[in-house]
Order: C-alpha cells, then sequence, then structure tokens
C-alpha cells in the first residue's frame, strides 16, 4: 500500500485474509463472525489506521454518523460521570450521542475499547489515558480528520488536544493552606510509585508547598493506596507513627473518602483534612470537609468544544488547555495541631 494512500476496506481484507465483506460484518456488527477473526479485523482496523468513507455510508443510512466515543477509567467515579455530563451537555445540540466504556486503566482494554469505537465509526474520540498506554495507533485516524481529544491526563505517542487541571498548583495550594494553620508534619495518601500524570502532579504541589515552607520532605508521612479500603489503611499507619501527622493531604477523592471513613473509625476529630477533588456530601461532615476542587463538568465541556471545533475543521496545532482549580475552606483544614 502506498504511503500516501489511505487504507481501505480491501486492505483491511487482505492484511487478515477474509473477505472484505467480513470486513463490513465485523465493522457494521451485522451477521455471524467469529470472535477471532473479529478481533483480527479490529486488530487490522486499527494497525492500518482504516478508517471507513462516512459519505458512502451516510448515503446508505440516510443520516451523518452521531456518536461520540468515551473510555474513562472507571465508571463507578464520580468525577468522571461530571465530566461524560459535560461532554454530553456540550454535543446534544449537535445532534451527537455519547458512547461509553471503561479501560478500568488497563492498556490492552484501552486499545481493544478504542478500536470498536473506531469500528463503530465515531465522529469524536475522547480518551482518558490508561497508565502505560501507547496511542500512536492513533495517528493515521488523527491524519484523516479524526478529531482526538485526550481528558485529564496527557497521552504518549500521539501529538493531540489534552484537557487537564492545574494539578500541582492546586495541590500546591492545599498544602499551603494546612502550613498557614499551623501543620508541618503533613501526611499524603495517594499511588506510589507515582506513575499517574495527575498524582506526580499532586505529589509534586505537595512538596513544592513543604519546600516553600522550609518543611523537610519526609517519606515517612507518604502512604501508597489506591482504592479506599487501602486509603482507610494507609490513614491508620500514619497515625500510628511514633512522630504522627497531624494534617493529611487526599491525592484524589477516593482517598478522601478513605481517609475520613477511618478517622470517624478511629474517633479521631484532632487531624486536619484536605483532599484533592470535592466528594459527595462534602458539607454534612463533621467537620465539614475542606478540599482543592476540580472543575469536572467544564473539563468535559472544553474536550467536547475543542473536539467540535477540530470537526468543524479547526486545523491549528494541538495544544493543552489546563482548568484552573479552587480551594473550598469547609473546617476540616483550619484545625491547628493539636498540643504534645
Amino acid at each position: 500500500m502506498a504511503a500516501n494512500r489511505r487504507p481501505t476496506l480491501a486492505d483491511v481484507a487482505r492484511e487478515v485474509g477474509v473477505s472484505a465483506k467480513t470486513v463490513s460484518r465485523v465493522l457494521n456488527e451485522d451477521g455471524p463472525v467469529s470472535e477471532q477473526t473479529r478481533a483480527q479485523v479490529l486488530a487490522a482496523v486499527a494497525r492500518l489506521g482504516f478508517q471507513p468513507n462516512l459519505m458512502a455510508r451516510n448515503i446508505r443510512v440516510g443520516g451523518p454518523d452521531t456518536t461520540i466515543g468515551l473510555v474513562i477509567p472507571d465508571l463507578g467515579n464520580p468525577f468522571f460521570g461530571a465530566v461524560a455530563r459535560g461532554i454530553e451537555d456540550t454535543v446534544r445540540g449537535r445532534g451527537l450521542t455519547l458512547l461509553m466504556g471503561s479501560s478500568a486503566d488497563d492498556p490492552d482494554r484501552e486499545r481493544a475499547l478504542t478500536a470498536k469505537f473506531l469500528a463503530r465509526r465515531v465522529s469524536i474520540l475522547i480518551v482518558v489515558p490508561a497508565v502505560g498506554a501507547d496511542h500512536s495507533p492513533l495517528k493515521p485516524h488523527r491524519a484523516a480528520g479524526l478529531p482526538v481529544v485526550f481528558l485529564d491526563r496527557p497521552g504518549v505517542g500521539l501529538s493531540t488536544d489534552s484537557i487537564v487541571s492545574s494539578n500541582r498548583s492546586g495541590a500546591h495550594d492545599g498544602v499551603a493552606h494546612l502550613v498557614a494553620h499551623g501543620h508541618r508534619r503533613i501526611g499524603f495518601v495517594g499511588d506510589l510509585p507515582v506513575k499517574l500524570y495527575t498524582r506526580r502532579e499532586r505529589l509534586a504541589g505537595y512538596r513544592a508547598a513543604l519546600q516553600e515552607a522550609d518543611i523537610p520532605y519526609d517519606r515517612s508521612l507518604l502512604a501508597d493506596a489506591h482504592d479506599q479500603q487501602g486509603a482507610e489503611a494507609a490513614t491508620s499507619q500514619l497515625l500510628r507513627l511514633a512522630d504522627p501527622p497531624t494534617a493529611l493531604f487526599a491525592g484524589n477523592n477516593i482517598m478522601g473518602f478513605g481517609i475520613v471513613a477511618e478517622l470517624a473509625r478511629s474517633k479521631r476529630k484532632d487531624v486536619a483534612v484536605v483532599a484533592f477533588d470535592d466528594v459527595s456530601l462534602a458539607e454534612a461532615l463533621e467537620p465539614a470537609l475542606t478540599v482543592v476542587a476540580q472543575d469536572p463538568e467544564e473539563i468535559g465541556r472544553r474536550a467536547a468544544s475543542t473536539a467540535l471545533a477540530r470537526l468543524d475543521g479547526d486545523r491549528s496545532r494541538a495544544r493543552t488547555i489546563t482548568v484552573p482549580t479552587r480551594l473550598i475552606v469547609r473546617g476540616s483544614g483550619e484545625q491547628p495541631p493539636r498540643k504534645p
């Protein structure tokens, strides 16, 4: 196949060693095809960068393609639910429908889900990149005009638009807030080692706030956690130290849930807490939870509006758009350090 020629249905068929009709059945989900053949066809579609002729398809089915593919790491995380709401609200006026699937933060699942969305001929692809994922196979699709937007984290191997929060400065502001209320022993609860972009940026913000206040960086105050139960255990571990923290910074909303649950279970009301990400019922807690709030709906809106601009012909250079965070003071982060 010539380097400057777009791949065709026949190219995919030849790559797999099946008929063009079989490839069509897989892409249209129309007719019996073995799971092995289906997987081979979808892999060849991704490998070759095949993009169906949307104009020809529109003539056949009587209308334009009307779907957006959204790949997120966790369907149960309320943050991504709010992101999806922002996207949906923005594209509804264009008659577009949102299709959503979870990668479980697994690069193989992300790749398979992305291939399925491409096979369904989505008009726009929005991806929250999984740790370790390679997005270079999407280059031919982007070059062919498909808007691809990374959300929450930059991707790897593909230069395209990214929409992120101000993770580093937000974490800095949260920790600096604890410092301003007299705390010098401030624990960090989150994913370690820090491979994920958002966690890496937030830990960098945590360290920057300590350095700014001439507080030594103490690795014993870092606790590894990946879910709520892990955050509960990590909190308990930190509070059992010979010189325990007087304040805790949560790396995300799930960590915040875990910290609050453990403090309630152990009846500890003398530990200050600031969480990155707002949590449901934060104002109903005692004390109410101080947070560094992201704006997930705005992140979704910006991702959708950027993708729509690309769909409408914007060919400017790829850009990263940063959505600001804000510190919401409610009470838990304003408690002074307990007396020795």
